[in-house]
Order: C-alpha cells, then sequence, then structure tokens
C-alpha cells in the first residue's frame, strides 16, 4: 500500500462497522457476544471478506486454545488442588496480613499464566474467603490485591489472556496483507512475554506492599464468610439478624390458601426459610407453594419480630425446633455468599424469574450490591454483575450452585465433593500439555486439547462438566470479531487508521508512538471487551510500526499487554468479580487502581523495549 491512501467504499463500510461495534460494547445495548456476532453477520452481508474466510474465527487456534485453558482449569479446580493450596499458604504465612497477601496474590498471579485469569480468580475466591475467616482478615485487604496480581499474572505467558491466545492469529492475518519486502512476523512463543509477566506481577506485589495497602478500605466487619460463625457475621454486615423459629399454620390464620411469595410481602414479615406441609420438612420452600392448615412454616429474625407476626397471623409459635432442627444443624445447613460472575445467564433476571429456590434450593436474604445491602423487595430485583447474594441452603445444595458457571460461590463449603484422587491425572495432562507446547512443533490448540481431553478420559471431568466450564460468551465473542481485524487488514483500513494517527501525532519519537498505543488500549479495555480492543488495535499498530520504521510484532505484543490494564474501573471481569465479597466501591477502584495503572505502563514499556 501507498502512503496517501484514499478512502475507498469497503474502507468506508469498514470504518461504519468500527464506529458501531464501538457503541455497542459501550452503550452495552445488547450483550457484547450478541453484538459480536451481529457485526459477524454484517460483516457476511457487505462481503468485506471472502466467504470462506467469514467463520474461520470458530475453528481458529485461538478460539480452540482458550476453550481447553478453560477446560484444564476446570479439571484442577475439582481436584480439589485448591485447597491444599489453602492450607499451605495458612501454614508458611503465619497470620502476618502482608505475608499472606503475597503469597496468595503471588499464587493467584502465576496460576493466571496457565488460565483465564477470570478462572484463576474465581477459584482463589473460596480459598481467600477460607484463608480471611481462619485468620481473621478482613476479606478486602486480599482480595484488590489478588484481583489485580490475577490480571497481570495472565501476561506471564501466551495462553494466560484472551489478547495474548489471540494475538498471533492477528500477527498470522496480517502476514497475508505486508507490503512487498516486508518481512513476515513470527509468532509468539509460550514464554515469550514471561521476563514482562514477571516484572509487571513483582511491581503489582512491590505495589501493594508499599503504597496500595495505605488505600485499600479497612472495613473491618466485612470478613469472609464461614458456617461456624454466620450468626454474628451476617448480623454484623448484613442486619441479618435472630434466630430460626417454628410456626404452625391454624385454621383461623390468614395465611392458608396463600403462596409464600404472597405471605413473604406481608408487614412484618421474617424471613421465610423452610416448610412442612404434607411431606417432608425442606428448605427453601418454592415462592409458589401454598400455605395451608397444619404446614409448618421454619422462619428467621428476632423473637420479637416473629413472635408479632405469629400474633398478627394467629399462628402457633413452636417452643423449640421439633420439625426442622435437623435441617437447620450448622453442619447441614447455613448461610452463605454467592457472587453473579461476567457472563452469568441471571443477569437482567429477577430472583423470581431465576426461581432460584426451586431451581437451585437457595433463599436469597440480602444482596450486597456495590456495598449497598437490599433487603426489600428482592424478588422484583434484577441482577447485575458482581452481585453478592446472601442466601440460605443446604451445603449440598450450595455445592450444587458452586458447579454451576452462573454463580461463583465466596463461602467455605463443609465437605464440598472434590475427587482428590484424580490430582495426578489433572496435573499429569496439565503437563502433557506444557510440554507439548515448549517442545514440540504442534499448534497450541491441539497441545491443550490434549490435555483437556485427557482430564475427560481420565474422569477428572465429565464431558458435561467439560462443556459447562467453558465461557461460550467469550468464545463468541473472539470468533465473531477475529473477521473484522481481517476485513481491516484487506480493506487498508488499518493502514489509513495508521496514517491518520501519525499525521495528529506529527514527529515524535518512538517511546511517544508506543506510549499513544498503550493509552489507547488502556482506554478502550476500560470501555469494552479486552478481546475487542485487541481485534480492533492490533491492525492499527501493526500498520503504525511499518509507517515508523518500528517493529511491527513487538508494537502488536504491547497492544496484547495493554489490554490488561484495566484496573480503574470495575468493567474487566475479575474486578467485577471481587466488587461485591470485598465491599468495594467504584472510588475504590479508581483510587487504588489509578496509580497502579500507572506502574503497569512504566514497567510493560520498560521491559519490553529491553527485552525486544
Amino acid at each position: 500500500m501507498d502512503a496517501g491512501l484514499s478512502l475507498g467504499g469497503d474502507m468506508i463500510l469498514v470504518l461504519m462497522l468500527l464506529g458501531l461495534t464501538v457503541f455497542l460494547f459501550v452503550s452495552e445495548l445488547v450483550r457484547v457476544d450478541i453484538a459480536a456476532v451481529c457485526i459477524l453477520v454484517l460483516i457476511g452481508l457487505l462481503g468485506l471478506v471472502p466467504p470462506d474466510q467469514l467463520f474461520t474465527g470458530f475453528a481458529s487456534n485461538a478460539v480452540i486454545s482458550v476453550i481447553a485453558v478453560m477446560i484444564i482449569g476446570a479439571g484442577l479446580d475439582r481436584t480439589g488442588v485448591m485447597n491444599v493450596v489453602a492450607g499451605f499458604i495458612v501454614k508458611m504465612g503465619g497470620r502476618s496480613e502482608p505475608r499472606i497477601m503475597s503469597m496468595v496474590s503471588s499464587t493467584v498471579g502465576v496460576s493466571s499464566g496457565f488460565m483465564q485469569n477470570t478462572g484463576a480468580t474465581a477459584l482463589f475466591l473460596p480459598v481467600v474467603s477460607r484463608i480471611s475467616a481462619r485468620l481473621d482478615i478482613p476479606l478486602p485487604r486480599l482480595l484488590m490485591p489478588m484481583g489485580f496480581c490475577a490480571i497481570v499474572g495472565g501476561t506471564i505467558t501466551m495462553v494466560g489472556s484472551s489478547p495474548l491466545i489471540l494475538l498471533n492469529d492477528l500477527i498470522l492475518t496480517s502476514n497475508r496483507s505486508l507490503p512487498p519486502g516486508a518481512e513476515a512476523m513470527q509468532p509468539f512463543n509460550l514464554f515469550a512475554v514471561t521476563p514482562v509477566g514477571i516484572a509487571l506481577l513483582l511491581s503489582a506485589l512491590v505495589y501493594f506492599l508499599v503504597v496500595g495497602n495505605r488505600m485499600l478500605p479497612r472495613i473491618e466487619a466485612k470478613r469472609s464468610a464461614s458456617p461456624g460463625r454466620t450468626k454474628s457475621y451476617f448480623a454484623d454486615v448484613y442486619g441479618i439478624q435472630g434466630d430460626v423459629y417454628e410456626v404452625l399454620v391454624t385454621v383461623d390464620s390468614p395465611l392458608v390458601g396463600m403462596r409464600i411469595a404472597e405471605a413473604e410481602k406481608l408487614a412484618g414479615a421474617p424471613l421465610l426459610l423452610a416448610i412442612q406441609s404434607t411431606d417432608k420438612p425442606r428448605l427453601a420452600p418454592p415462592a409458589e407453594e401454598m400455605i395451608w392448615v397444619g404446614t409448618v412454616l421454619g422462619v428467621m429474625g428476632t423473637r420479637e419480630r416473629v413472635g408479632q407476626f405469629a400474633l398478627d397471623n394467629k399462628l402457633r409459635l413452636q417452643p423449640r425446633l421439633r420439625t426442622f432442627g435437623n435441617l437447620f444443624n450448622p453442619t447441614r445447613a447455613g448461610i452463605s455468599e454467592v457472587v453473579i460472575p461476567p457472563g452469568s445467564k441471571l443477569i437482567g433476571q429477577s430472583i423470581a424469574e431465576a426461581r432460584l429456590r426451586s431451581r437451585f434450593g437457595i433463599s436469597v436474604l440480602a444482596i450486597n450490591r456495590r456495598n449497598e445491602i437490599l433487603t426489600q423487595g428482592l424478588r422484583e430485583e434484577p441482577l447485575q454483575v458482581g452481585d453478592c447474594l446472601v442466601s440460605h441452603s443446604t451445603w449440598r445444595d450450595l455445592g450444587n450452585v458452586a458447579r454451576d458457571k452462573d454463580f461463583i460461590v465466596a463461602t467455605d463449603i463443609p465437605k464440598e465433593e472434590q475427587r482428590p484422587q484424580k490430582v495426578p491425572h489433572a496435573l499429569g495432562f496439565f503437563s502433557l500439555s506444557m510440554f507439548l507446547i515448549l517442545f514440540t512443533d504442534f499448534q497450541l490448540s491441539i497441545a491443550l486439547l490434549t490435555g483437556a481431553i485427557g482430564m475427560v478420559l481420565t474422569g477428572v471431568l465429565s464431558m458435561d462438566e467439560a462443556y459447562q466450564s467453558v465461557s461460550w460468551k467469550t468464545v463468541f465473542l473472539m470468533a465473531s470479531l477475529i473477521p473484522l481485524g481481517f476485513a481491516m487488514e484487506v480493506t487498508g483500513t488499518a493502514f489509513w487508521l495508521a496514517e491518520q494517527a501519525l499525521g495528529i501525532l506529527g514527529d515524535v519519537p518512538e517511546l511517544g508512538i508506543q506510549i499513544m498505543l498503550v493509552v489507547l488500549a488502556t482506554l478502550f479495555t476500560l470501555v469494552m471487551s479486552n478481546v475487542g480492543a485487541t481485534v480492533l488495535l492490533v491492525p492499527i499498530a501493526i500498520n503504525v510500526a511499518l509507517a515508523t520504521g518500528g517493529n511491527p510484532a513487538v508494537y502488536a505484543l504491547i497492544i496484547g499487554l495493554a489490554t490488561s490494564n484495566a484496573f480503574i474501573l470495575p468493567t474487566h471481569p475479575v474486578n467485577a468479580l471481587i466488587m461485591g465479597p470485598g465491599g468495594y466501591q467504584v472510588k475504590d477502584f479508581i483510587k487504588v487502581g489509578g496509580l497502579m495503572s500507572l506502574v503497569f505502563m512504566v514497567v510493560m514499556l520498560t521491559v519490553v523495549n529491553l527485552v525486544y
């Protein structure tokens, strides 16, 4: 392509699609994966890429690799390796908060180098909750350092984050459109970014030990929940007070013929947690279940509130727990915290629509949303990303919830089902994948799929569990956006945008151009997905490098790394995960993450330029 390239018809269409993509991602009029599929369809309808290239994203090396990494991470989780890790950290860290924080954060950071950082955070959330409970360290003092280190840990290897997995595919795509005489870019190997990732992880740890720990919120009451102290913990944090009582519905009670949902709306109603009508006593009665004469209800509240409710509704307050004594035994049931993660199908549904009682056996008592405690009108409250649900259930039902990818359980579950006998199989096939990546010429996707299918064949995971472990939202997002990057290359749009950017900047040194790219990638990542930012900016960065005499592969790598600079807002999936359990507010991320973002930029650019 010659300098001074003028806009053509296809280029204008691609620019319009770029603008539409950014608008849909920022406005969130539709889910990001739906937006990406819409862009894919438009690319096909407008004929901007050859028909045989339109759906190659779904079979790309990057997408298959992401699927395999998610399955491998789920396999390691199912064996209970994380429980062993928690015990080791407590044993070695003692009771020192800085030491525990460093060990937790570094462990999560290194783990994020070999699995998706969101998955690593989800795996360690119950672990950190358990450590917080045992050592009485406030959870907010541990979660944000862990989350930030999980994000930077994704830069330790080329499989630690979706942008880096995608980067090599984008580089190969760009090679097809290089000008005559330009040398083809070589893909990065697994540990090509390790010096940068290690430097970033160490800088994050030093940051929290020296500066960041002073800015972390000191919420003493916001400790992690554990079955041994639910009563005091949930009373302090959520205002859930009182004990469990039994009330018998008499023949004169106005509750006769009511549904559970109607009874809950009555003035002064306590929390309705259990029921016995004609069958066995059960927790979490469905909202539509009817109340009849002789029904026994298990309720929770102060004695004054329960007594007044019984008096107003002609209920007989039983002197002790006769019907539900076994059900409410702390070894069998209790209160827990459950987080709604990014990508959950429940986002946007109300608790009533989600039917959490009938489907999952959990009764929601309160919602912690960005440190605001909601206790009224919960059934009609739409669920949001990062909501922390305070729920009551049996530990068995909670274990089932923990295996559902629509939830992250932040509470230590007693006797949670694990497969410790499968630890050798899980570690063996994980090691096999790493060996194939490092010492053979197999594609990354084949090497990772070998470990994933090995875990399925040896019973570490069932095939259904493997399917459930995959974030199909991420898969469709990546696969649908890859053709957009291809369209930017083949139509010359990326080259034109690079020209315009350089025309605006004027004559600036190479470091100034790199800073511009990092700032642009950071801003894009804060308002849209990191995958989307990578697809849009890598072609532009490569063409900027070609126009200025820089190394195009290094410029592409800078974009792939800079999309992990996502600390200022809780828009990154990792930040959204920790916000509810940690009781953080947006201002906490701005305060702590703002300086961390600057540290990330300085360290990343310094090491990249030293190494490459």
